[in-house]
């Protein structure tokens, strides 16, 4: 057994209990407390769905339906152009499907909040 290993992960003495790979690998320069710069993207970005959400609530559905998707669009934007590290919550999948879906989303909204004729 190697000195300094614990009991039981010696060469060959447990077969079948590897050390998962996201443990095995730690990258040296990667931060061990959260990214303020994505956090503080991500928390404007949901401060503009929770006011677009109030502007719904009070009545102006089209205005509220253009601020969530210009919080969309911003946010597919912000996932472009961040380094992975800094991306904080806006990274879900692989960068080019967030993007792509947080643009279509964005897009299809604004579309369709402004060619929705007018009820009334």
């Amino acid at each position: 057994m190697r000195e300094g290993a614990p009991s039981g992960t010696g060469d060959g003495a447990a077969a079948g209990a590897a050390v998962p790979p996201q443990l095995a690998l730690v990258e040296e320069d990667s931060r061990r407390y959260p990214s303020t710069i994505g956090g503080l993207f991500y928390l404007g970005i949901l401060s503009l769905t929770v006011l677009a959400l109030v502007v719904v609530g009070l009545g102006h559905w089209r205005g509220g339906v253009h601020i969530l998707a210009a919080a969309m669009v911003a946010a597919s934007a912000l996932r472009a152009v961040l380094p992975r590290r800094d991306t904080g919550m806006l990274a879900v999948r692989s960068r080019w499907f967030d993007v792509s879906l947080l643009g279509a989303v964005g897009i299809a909204l604004w579309v369709l909040a402004s060619t929705i004729p007018a009820q009334g």
